[in-house]
């Protein structure tokens, strides 16, 4: 199979971010051999880590270790099932209601909805570039964090200089 050459477009990619952090991911997974060493080791010690914490949760490694393994399985296998049942009901009570007000602005010129299916057009793409500028932004940072995560657990262990 010939191998095409990427570009520098093609790196910015959002292929290309979701492979990185499912690298990053399957990196720390093999590294990590014995999870349970990271439970009590608290985020706050790690620069790029302690920002993961929020004000309510006191987690840690562990629980961001599962966290990021969590955000694998999603990417790779879609998100449960359970949420996704209820978007899909959130999205019918939100067309119905979309309905009901078309059905009463019915009245409205057919010059009008043509500029106005234009506006939504453009809007959705804006919609769009926007979040998947906000989602490669998110997997990079991820991807960061779960090699600061496997760099962390190394030291933890004393095995830093392994594997670089």
């Amino acid at each position: 199979m010939m191998q095409m050459q990427e570009t520098s477009t093609q790196k910015n990619s959002l292929f290309n971010a979701m492979n990185s952090f499912i690298g990053a991911v399957n990196n720390m997974d093999q590294t990590i051999l014995l999870p349970s060493v990271l439970r009590d080791v608290p985020l706050n010690e790690d620069s790029q880590m302690s920002s993961l914490k929020s004000d309510e949760d006191e987690g840690d490694m562990y629980s961001y270790y599962q966290l990021l393994k969590s955000i694998r399985r999603d990417i790779e296998w879609g998100v449960r099932r359970a949420t996704a049942d209820e978007m899909q009901k959130e999205r019918t009570k939100v067309t119905r209601s979309h309905s009901s007000m078309s059905i009463s602005s019915t009245s409205s010129a057919s010059s009008s909805s043509s500029e106005e299916e234009e506006d939504e057009d453009e809007d959705l793409q804006s919609q769009f570039q926007y979040h998947l500028t906000g989602l490669q932004g998110v997997l990079s940072k991820l991807t960061e964090q779960a090699n600061s995560l496997t760099n962390r657990y190394k030291k933890e262990l004393g095995i830093g200089g392994w594997g670089l």
